[in-house]
């Protein structure tokens, strides 16, 4: 295709992934989306292969959707798939790890075929069963698991699979008002993607879609070529709720003869008990953005993009979940998958790493009453700690990095659910020294005020541990968790008295290089 012609094509592409974004988050109940932008969305081809995403958006989420979209229409192919129709799953294997994480996949028709398909996966505040914590004993403790279906059916609601989810859930309006949000932002697309084909004269975007792939896949791969052929090793170790020590270790192969990477994360850690660990396609999404992030970062997230890059994991490994394995706070585990990747590059391209960070975002639910018998659960809100430093630049402070979501506005989260938080602020110092320093963590305090009693799972990581410096840099400070002023590390959910406050200290990021 002409250059011009592709390039002007190509952001009509991206304004209508980001407007299915925007679109979602503006519609949105769960202040997890409308506020912290914890979705992802992104536009498909017939063969649903991911084309374009939005720039708003997880790793965890984005590169995950991209291969939940051809297994669903595997499941139910187009040949089973009509106008008015959208398909749903929160299956942990097929899309982004946990039941809270669903995902909706709109076919877009234009002249009675299906020419694309517009998909995203959003957080969800609550899928019933034992919430957002590591202390479910396997999968089906831990809520609805919804298998690939169609939530709509020739533009009307699946009556049947409506009643089950609403009957499942604590607070079904809540639940209900984010799968129209996504409903409402996959319509969007495919409404915007035919104006594009009408504008453009287009039957469809076959030819564009094979041009864009293709593209980004040689780029890719022309990228991998200039790196050092070889296999090199990274490792990283922290501590998870209870106290377990996690290692993940990894051999980065580059082979330069056909520009592929392959990511073996043989050696690492073995399944655990609770409910931490991280089913493939979650695993993949985090190795795929640390490469994509250091390597070549400004070429568009895709199928082209990301096929070069293979990861593999031993099936008794605690990245490769087996069912029946517990996975909803599978986070507090795969959002430490870039740092031995990231540890393994630094030995060739230590200019474009960063140190260790605190890692896994502090992840916090509370469950309860208010005053008025009502039931409430917060959407997951979470706290970050100082993020590593890099090669010429000081870490930055109380970032979530890799997952790269904002915090909640404890305004929002005041106004929304009955809780007070009683300090939030950086601590000063808490990041590494080197000749770049490490970002700092923060200390934030919290309780209920309802009066009651209620639920807390609290999902906090390196209390024992501290995110390790690069070249020479030191490490940043462990966290640290307190109940009423006295330490806690417990895996389970925990039942709060009325007066009980809650006090998190993020841990600060690495430092990079020798200090000065």
């Amino acid at each position: 295709m002409d250059g011009i012609q592709l390039e002007i094509m190509w952001s009509n592409l991206i304004s209508i992934v980001s407007e299915q974004a925007k679109s979602l988050q503006r519609i949105a109940f769960s202040p997890i989306v409308r506020e912290a932008g914890d979705l992802a969305t992104a536009l498909f081809d017939s063969e649903a292969r991911m084309v374009a995403q939005a720039i708003t958006g997880t790793p965890g989420h984005i590169n995950s959707l991209a291969a939940a979209a051809w297994q669903m229409i595997e499941i139910i192919p187009p040949e089973d798939i009509y106008p008015g129709d959208v398909l749903i799953t929160n299956d942990p294997w097929l899309s982004a790890g946990h039941f809270f994480d669903i995902t909706l996949l709109t076919p877009i028709f234009r002249k009675g075929k299906i020419i694309g398909y517009c998909g995203s996966t959003i957080h969800h505040t609550d899928i019933g069963g034992y919430g957002v914590g590591a202390g479910a004993r396997d999968i089906h403790e831990e809520g609805l698991w919804i298998p690939v279906m169609k939530f709509y059916e020739r533009g009307k609601p699946n009556e049947t699979l409506h009643k089950i989810i609403r009957r499942n859930v604590r607070t079904p309006d809540a639940i209900f008002g984010d799968l129209g949000a996504q409903t409402s932002s996959g319509k969007i697309g495919g409404e915007r993607l035919n104006a594009m084909c009408d504008r453009y004269d287009l039957d469809d975007i076959d030819e564009l879609s094979a041009e864009i792939i293709a593209r980004s896949d040689k780029a890719t791969r022309d990228a991998i070529k200039e790196l050092p052929a070889g296999t090199y090793h990274g490792e990283s170790q922290f501590d998870v709720p209870g106290g377990e020590l996690i290692t993940l270790k990894t051999a980065l192969t580059i082979d330069t003869d056909i520009g592929e990477i392959l990511i073996d994360f043989a050696g690492s850690s073995g399944p655990s008990s609770l409910g931490i660990n991280v089913v493939m396609a979650y695993t993949h999404a985090y190795s795929t953005f640390a490469i994509r992030s250091i390597l070549n970062p400004e070429l568009p997230n895709n199928a082209g993009s990301l096929a070069p890059i293979v990861v593999s994991a031993p099936e008794k490994c605690i990245i490769n979940a087996q069912y029946p394995s517990p996975v909803n706070a599978r986070h507090v585990v795969g959002m430490y998958v870039p740092f031995p990747i990231l540890k393994a590059l630094t030995k060739i391209i230590p200019e474009k790493t960063l140190a260790e960070g605190s890692g896994a975002v502090w992840t916090i639910q509370v469950q309860g009453q208010d005053k008025n018998g009502q039931p409430f659960t917060s959407s997951m809100f979470n706290y970050s700690g100082g993020m590593g430093a890099r090669f010429t630049k000081d870490g930055l402070s109380a970032t979530c990095y890799p997952t790269g979501v904002s915090a909640v506005p404890i305004e929002v989260l005041e106004a929304s659910i009955p809780i007070e938080f009683t300090c939030k602020e950086l601590v000063p110092n808490t990041g590494g020294k080197g000749r770049q320093k490490g970002g700092d963590g923060q200390r934030i305090g919290f309780r209920v005020r309802s009066g009651e009693k209620w639920a807390l799972n609290a999902i906090p990581s390196r209390l024992n541990t501290q995110p390790e410096g690069l070249l020479g840099g030191k490490p940043g400070a462990a966290g640290a968790f307190m109940i009423n002023g006295v330490a806690s590390n417990e895996a389970r959910k925990l039942t709060m008295a009325a007066d009980d406050e809650v006090l998190m200290i993020t841990p600060g990021g690495g430092g990079f290089g020798k200090p000065t």
